[in-house]
């Protein structure tokens, strides 16, 4: 069975027995991003600084089941009992809902049943769908890696934007024998250091390239740790690309458009204040959203960071930053 842990992101969520979502909306404090089983013990400064946390299952969670069946279960099982741990304390917390991506239709049916009937604010999906016998126990590969950026998985895009929620693409450790042949040279670069931004960013060009943000420009996606890296590239990503359009490519803009139209990053784990600005130029802050890392990143440092921009951002951005652009995209003054 795949291990499980949990992210957290501060935001609000009301669940389908209450009228309409209400929220502690006291104009500042934070919404942020995390990743953690359980809920972290709080000071009483923090706690009244961090406003809100949406729980989701992280790395590998749901992706780490190889069989359909079993996958498709513990989704439903996790997100029950991701509705009930919150159910008491809907002011603070939300959740994102597990998603078993072996088949879209039913991807698609789970992400529809939590956020109208749990009230959940999305989905989040750890990477690729590892599927096939022995669940990808090393030495047999998993038999198919299965990416959401095929047109089979349309029913499933289809339904996130009717939904008008976003999905979070969170990294995943790679399956074996993959990741000793890519890393076997140099293990040190397993991990955060190298392998997730290498392993997810390929994920979000594919669904930049093979042109699902065309075929659903509403889409929207969250990627954490300063979108894997890849808005530092925009440059040379989309003059590169450039050349596949003649050999096929399906895409019909360039993967910095769709960081202005689809795409979010988040800035966990990634506390670097020259690149956060560079960030803003080519983005736009309004696509950048607060985020620690923890329990990678302790709360504290994050705080510190974020608090400390003062001396970069006015107050307007720096608010934007914190809680103003979740806000929006998370719908909570709807």
């Amino acid at each position: 069975m795949a291990k499980l842990s949990h992210s957290f992101i501060v935001a609000f969520v009301v669940f389908s027995f209450v009228y309409a979502r209400v929220w502690n909306d006291t104009g500042n404090g934070t919404i942020v991003f995390e990743e953690a089983w359980t809920i972290p013990e709080l000071t009483t400064g923090l706690r009244r600084w961090i406003k809100m946390m949406v729980l989701s299952c992280a790395s590998p969670c749901i992706q780490g089941i190889s069989d359909p069946t079993v996958a498709n279960a513990m989704a439903i099982n996790v997100n029950n009992q991701l509705a009930a741990q919150i159910s008491n304390n809907t002011l603070r917390f939300g959740a994102f809902a597990a998603l078993s991506m072996h088949n879209a239709s039913e991807a698609a049916a789970e992400l529809k049943r939590t956020v109208e009937e749990l009230g959940f604010l999305g989905g989040l999906v750890n990477d690729y769908q590892q599927s096939g016998e022995n669940n990808g126990e090393y030495p047999i590969l998993p038999d198919t890696l299965i990416y959401y950026d095929q047109p089979d998985f349309d029913i499933f895009w289809q339904m996130v934007t009717e939904l008008d929620v976003p999905v979070y693409f969170h990294p995943r450790t790679n399956v074996e024998p993959i990741s000793t042949l890519l890393y076997g040279h140099a293990p040190w670069l397993l991990g955060p250091g190298q392998e997730f931004a290498v392993t997810l960013s390929n994920h979000i060009l594919g669904l930049c390239t093979n042109g699902v943000f065309d075929r659903f420009p509403d889409l929207k996606i969250i990627v954490g740790h300063l979108g894997e890296r890849i808005p530092s590239d925009l440059v040379r990503i989309d003059t590169q690309l450039l050349r596949q359009v003649p050999l096929g490519m399906p895409m019909l803009r360039n993967v910095s458009t769709y960081f202005h139209t689809n795409l979010y990053e988040t800035t966990s784990g990634n506390f670097a204040t020259t690149l956060l600005q560079f960030h803003i130029q080519e983005i736009g802050l309004d696509r950048i959203l607060f985020s620690i890392d923890y329990p990678f990143v302790d709360i504290p440092s994050g705080a510190t960071w974020v608090n400390g921009l003062d001396e970069v951002l006015t107050p307007e951005e720096l608010l934007s930053l914190k809680r103003g652009a979740a806000i929006k995209l998370l719908k909570l003054n709807d």
